[in-house]
């Protein structure tokens, strides 16, 4: 099962940064990591063709730590500050059934 979002960012290519539009998240085979199963996220723009995509292959345990290190940012006053300006809930009202 793929999560597709949409998103509103840039990301580091090769060999420029380019804005990216969606998010492909999805547990499956990875391509390069060493692992039987990866989470795998692709940062993509599906306007600039296919080469407008970053793709990061993480281990389940990688990738909740990475969810729990953008919980602890997303709960900073700056990023509550931005949240609240876009009309959005505060963060850990969102986040409080994750393990």
């Amino acid at each position: 099962m793929t999560e597709q979002i949409g998103i509103t960012g840039a990301a580091r290519g090769v060999p420029d940064w380019l804005r990216v539009t969606r998010a492909n998240v999805f547990y499956d085979h990875p391509v390069s990591a060493p692992y039987d199963h990866a989470l795998i996220i692709d940062f993509v723009n599906p306007d600039a063709g296919v080469g407008a995509r970053v793709g990061v292959e993480l281990s389940a345990a990688s990738a909740w730590e990475l969810v729990r290190a953008i919980t602890a940012a997303l709960e900073s006053p700056e990023a509550q500050a931005d949240l609240a300006a876009e009309g959005r809930a505060p963060v850990r009202s969102e986040l409080e059934t994750l393990p």
